[in-house]
């Protein structure tokens, strides 16, 4: 069988790639953007991942190509697709993560629920949006965005000048995403994976809690995921269910092979919409390194190298996964360790290998349990205690 996996991009997704991948007894290697980044001790070579010459080459040692992140271009995804190299997931699903108009065109057309949305070009369309809408609006830019990046709330047809200007000294023209300011009372993510002959195996539906734009917390399976929601179709339903049917609809109407994560609104007149889409492992899945059978990270390697999926069933009750955001100033997580486990024996700490800086992942923390008010206190504490 193919046994040696390529990962282009050498953040803390790829890192957390490696272990899975040691148990697997696979070869993994890794092109990272620079030296000293998360992934390093899988780095076998450096470069820019938006160079042909650079990726091909790389690909050329491996059996199959994954990604640590979206942002590979296309023309590239294309050439190695082109040249029999195996590319999991493939140019034309990864173009609906790269593109988020596109995503949103295409969310549509599989006739999935999404919050009201338009394409804009100025701000008169901006502005007359913004008059459908009560006054207030997420505008968003169709590609680069991610941890709230590319993403503002505004309630002013000028309030999106500046991305317009910066669109049209592009070249490239191009278009905006305005989307509905959701009513939401909680964000969900729903972890699907899918292997290119078609098993699909989903994780339960988790709840996340956001923070300036960044996943600052996980609980899963989502509390109350067992009550009624509102399907698609309309037709009564519960939310872990619609939240599966979105993510399965999603992962074979556009050919994903790998993780794929959808984050999702509920909202409070029980409809279940659509946000994003990341086709990769995600943070949203890191609580199933410690909480389930299989973690998103073997259940990736798996995928892609079109393996027989495991099984996505939670080893306790409730694991909450809290990002440790910033971290220590002048000190590192494992100066921290001894005191932190000593205190929270339950908790796992997951280090990146990055240095501190405000706002920064630069690790998170998992604990698992059967009470959730235990579980919660527990991981809470330990984030804040590595956070300093």
């Amino acid at each position: 069988m193919k046994s040696t996996v390529g990962v282009i991009g050498g953040g803390q997704l790829a890192r957390m790639m490696i272990p899975p991948a040691i148990s697997l007894g696979l070869t993994i290697k890794v092109l990272e953007e620079a030296q000293g980044m998360s992934a390093e001790i899988a780095a076998t070579g450096v470069g820019d991942y938006r160079d042909l010459d650079t990726v091909l080459a790389f690909a050329k040692t491996v059996d199959v190509v994954t990604f640590d992140h979206e942002h590979v271009p296309q023309h590239v995804l294309h050439a190695l697709v082109d040249a029999g190299i195996p590319v999991h997931p493939g140019p034309d699903a990864l173009l609906y993560a790269q593109d988020k108009l596109l995503m949103r065109q295409k969310i549509t057309e599989l006739g999935l629920p999404s919050p009201d949305w338009a394409a804009i070009s100025d701000a008169d369309e901006l502005g007359d949006f913004l008059d459908a809408h009560g006054g207030r609006a997420v505008v968003k830019t169709a590609r680069g965005g991610y941890d709230g990046k590319g993403v503002r709330v505004v309630d002013d047809k000028n309030g999106a000048d500046d991305w317009f200007t910066a669109l049209a000294e592009d070249g490239r023209g191009g278009s905006l995403i305005v989307e509905e300011l959701v009513d939401f009372v909680r964000e969900l993510a729903q972890q699907v994976a899918r292997r290119p002959s078609g098993e699909i195996v989903a994780y339960p539906v988790v709840e996340t809690v956001q923070k300036g734009g960044v996943c600052a917390e996980v609980i899963a399976p989502a509390p109350t995921a067992a009550e009624p929601a509102r399907a698609a179709d309309g037709s009564a339903s519960t939310v872990s269910e619609v939240a599966r049917d979105i993510a399965v609809r999603v992962a074979e109407g556009v050919g994903v092979t790998g993780m794929l994560a959808v984050e999702l609104f509920e909202t409070r007149d029980g409809r279940v919409l659509v946000n994003e889409l990341a086709m990769r492992p995600h943070n949203s899945g890191h609580w199933s390194i410690d909480g389930a059978v299989t973690s998103q990270f073997e259940q990736h390697l798996r995928a892609v190298l079109d393996l027989p999926l495991g099984s996505t069933r939670p080893r306790d009750p409730w694991s909450v996964m809290i990002n440790v955001l910033g971290g220590p100033v002048g000190e590192t997580l494992q100066d921290r360790y001894p005191a932190v486990t000593a205190a929270y024996p339950a908790a796992k700490l997951h280090g990146y290998g990055k240095e501190s800086r405000p706002g920064r992942k630069v690790g998170h923390v998992t604990v698992s349990g059967a009470e959730l008010d235990a579980v919660l206190a527990d991981a809470r504490a330990a984030a804040a205690f590595f956070e300093g």
